[in-house]
C-alpha cells in the first residue's frame, strides 16, 4: 500500500466535495494508517495553518458528521504548499521523502499534459502512482499524446484514470444483478429489451463551475465519460473474472461495438441545448449566458442526448439512449431498461399492458421493477411495482477509488485504449455539432428540457 498522497490543484472544488470527504471516510473505518501523508499544492498563497483551516471548514460542510474526529485528524496532518504543477522544480520538491507516492491531479484537462511533463522531468519515486480526473484529454488526439506522454513516466498499471460512476454502489448493482440472478441474464439482449435510457438529469445550474464547465459542456462533462462507461456496464459480455483486465477488457469491447455515426445519423439522433432564464423550485435562475464567467459565443450546451446503437449478436435492435442536462425542473439520474411489449396478450383483458421497465436509480440509490398484473375488477390490468433499497455503502465512490489507487487495483480504472475509444465514439457528434449541424436550441431552466430525439 502506498502512503504517501500527493494532490495538486488542492484548493479546488474536487478536492474540498470529495476528496477530503473521501480520505476522512477511509481515515473513519481504519483504511489509513497513522503514518499516512497528504500533501496538498495549488498556486494559491497560502500558509500551511490557512489550508488546515480551509479544510477543516470544508469537510464541516461536506463530511459526515459522525467522522469528525477523522476529519479533524486529517485536516490537522495535511501539508500544504505553494506551486505550479507544470514547474518540474517546485514538484521534485513536493515529492521529496521515502517511499512512492500517489499524485492526484485534481486540476482542468487542458493542464495535464504540461503536469505530466513536469512529474517526467521532476522523477517520481519508483512505485508511484499517478491519478487523473475525466475527461482524459478533451479530445480523441489530446487522449492520443497524453497516453503516450504518461507512458514515459510510468507503467500502464500505475496509471488510474477515475471515474466516480464506477465505484457508485447503484452502477456496480447494474453488473450485479445482470450476473448473480438466473431470471435476467437470460432475458439480457436485444430479443427482450428494446431501450436503454441512461439518465442524468438535474435541477442543479452552473453553481460557480464556469471556469471548468463552459470550457467542456454537457458532452464532454457527462456523456464522454460516466454515461458511457455504465453503457460499458450494461451491455458488457459476461467477464471471466472482475479483475482488471477481464473487466477492461469486456469493457472496451462494448465501445467497439458503437456503430460509427454518420453526419446524417447525428443530426437524427443527437440533441443539444442550453438552458434560459426560469425558476427551479423558490428560486429564480438566470440563462446560462448570462451566468458568471460564462463566454456566450462558446455555445456551450448544458443538455445533451445521444442515441446510439451497438453491433452484435447481443444487441442489434436495441437503442442505447444517453442523456443529461442541468438546471432542469427534476432530478432524474438512472439506468431505465425498457423490455419488449408481450407478442401476445389473450382477448378479454381491458386493456394492452404495458412494457416491463427495471430502473437502477443511480441517485438516490434503488431499484425498481414495473410489471403489469390484475387490478380491482376481473381481467382489468394495472400495474405492480417491486421496489428494493440496496443498503448504504461503506465507504464513498471516492473513498472506494482512492482505496483502489493506494492498494493498486486498478479494475475500476479507466485503461489507456479505453479512453481513446470512448473519445472515437463521440468524434462523429463533436464534428457535427462543431459545425452547426445539429442547431443549439434553448430550454427553460425549471422545464422538463427538449423533446426527446427520435431512435431512428
Amino acid at each position: 500500500m502506498i502512503n504517501r498522497l500527493v494532490i495538486l490543484g488542492a484548493t479546488g472544488d474536487l478536492n474540498a466535495r470529495y476528496l477530503l470527504p473521501a480520505l476522512t471516510a477511509l481515515r473513519a473505518a481504519g483504511h489509513l494508517p497513522d503514518h499516512f501523508e497528504l500533501r496538498c499544492a495549488d498556486r494559491q498563497d497560502w500558509t500551511a495553518e490557512a489550508f488546515r483551516r480551509w479544510a477543516s471548514d470544508q469537510l464541516d460542510r461536506h463530511a459526515a458528521r459522525e467522522q469528525h474526529e477523522a476529519g479533524n485528524a486529517i485536516a490537522e496532518r495535511a501539508e500544504y504548499r505553494q506551486a505550479d504543477a507544470t514547474d518540474p522544480a517546485a514538484l521534485a520538491a513536493l515529492l521529496a521523502g521515502d517511499g512512492p507516492a500517489a499524485v492526484y491531479l485534481a486540476l482542468p484537462p487542458g493542464i495535464f499534459p504540461g503536469t505530466v511533463a513536469a512529474l517526467r522531468d521532476a522523477g517520481l519515486p519508483p512505485g508511484s502512482r499517478i491519478v487523473l480526473e475525466k475527461p482524459f484529454g478533451e479530445d480523441l488526439d489530446g487522449a492520443v499524446a497524453l497516453n503516450r506522454l504518461l507512458a514515459q513516466v510510468v507503467p500502464e498499471q500505475a496509471v488510474f484514470r477515475v471515474d466516480h460512476f464506477l465505484a457508485m454502489t447503484t452502477v456496480q448493482n447494474v453488473l450485479g444483478s445482470r450476473l448473480a440472478n438466473r431470471v435476467l441474464e437470460p432475458l439480457w439482449n436485444s430479443a427482450h429489451i428494446a431501450e436503454v435510457e441512461i439518465v442524468w438529469e438535474e435541477s442543479l445550474a452552473l453553481e460557480g463551475r464556469a471556469g471548468y464547465y463552459d470550457g467542456a459542456g454537457a458532452l464532454k462533462d457527462m456523456v464522454q465519460n460516466h454515461l458511457l462507461q455504465v453503457l460499458c456496464l450494461v451491455a458488457m459480455e459476461p467477464p471471466l473474472s472482475l479483475g482488471e483486465r477481464d473487466l477492461r477488457d469486456r469493457k472496451i469491447d462494448v465501445l467497439r461495438s458503437v456503430r460509427p455515426l454518420t453526419d446524417d445519423d447525428v443530426v437524427r439522433r443527437t440533441r443539444r441545448a442550453r438552458y434560459g432564464a426560469g425558476r427551479i423550485a423558490d428560486r429564480d435562475v438566470p440563462a446560462y449566458a448570462e451566468e458568471d464567467g460564462v463566454d456566450p459565443g462558446r455555445g456551450t450546451e448544458t443538455f445533451a442526448e445521444v442515441v446510439l446503437e451497438l453491433d452484435g449478436w447481443r444487441w442489434s435492435g436495441t437503442t442505447f439512449r444517453l442523456r443529461t442536462g442541468k438546471a432542469l425542473g427534476r432530478d432524474r439520474k438512472e439506468v431505465a431498461v425498457r423490455f419488449r411489449p408481450v407478442p401476445h396478450l389473450p382477448a378479454g383483458f381491458g386493456e394492452e399492458a404495458e412494457p416491463n421497465v427495471l430502473r437502477f436509480g443511480l441517485e438516490p440509490e434503488g431499484m425498481t421493477l414495473a410489471l403489469t398484473g390484475i387490478g380491482a375488477g376481473s381481467h382489468v390490468l394495472a400495474p405492480v411495482t417491486l421496489t428494493a433499497r440496496p443498503a448504504p455503502p461503506g465507504l464513498p465512490a471516492y473513498g472506494r477509488l482512492l482505496l483502489d489507487v493506494l492498494h493498486g487495483n486498478a479494475a475500476l480504472s479507466i485503461r489507456g485504449d479505453e479512453a481513446e475509444e470512448s473519445w472515437r465514439v463521440l468524434e462523429p457528434v463533436m464534428s457535427a455539432w462543431s459545425r452547426d449541424l445539429v442547431p443549439l436550441v434553448d430550454y427553460p431552466a425549471g422545464s422538463d428540457g427538449p423533446a426527446v430525439v427520435r431512435g431512428s
